[in-house]
């Protein structure tokens, strides 16, 4: 690992310390943690724009839409 140097604004920081405590994590961990999900949460909106650009690019057809619509129907109890 590498250690980086990162400027926190006192709030940010006393925020961070308290939820560490109460998770029981040292600082470090705790902004370990925060940073990975924020990246995975960047990656998955960057995966959804780009599944929106090309359903754009190809929307899907009337048939494939029906098809779909017929296997989404609930089945009668």
């Amino acid at each position: 690992m590498q250690t980086v140097q990162i400027v926190l604004d006192e709030a940010l920081l006393q925020a961070t310390d308290q939820a560490a405590r109460r998770l029981e994590l040292n600082r470090s961990a705790m902004v370990r943690d925060a940073l990975r999900q924020y990246l995975k949460r960047l990656r998955v909106e960057e995966l959804e724009r780009q599944d929106r650009e090309g359903f754009q690019r190809m929307p899907d057809t009337d048939a494939e839409l029906a098809m779909w619509e017929q296997v989404a129907v609930w089945p009668e109890e």
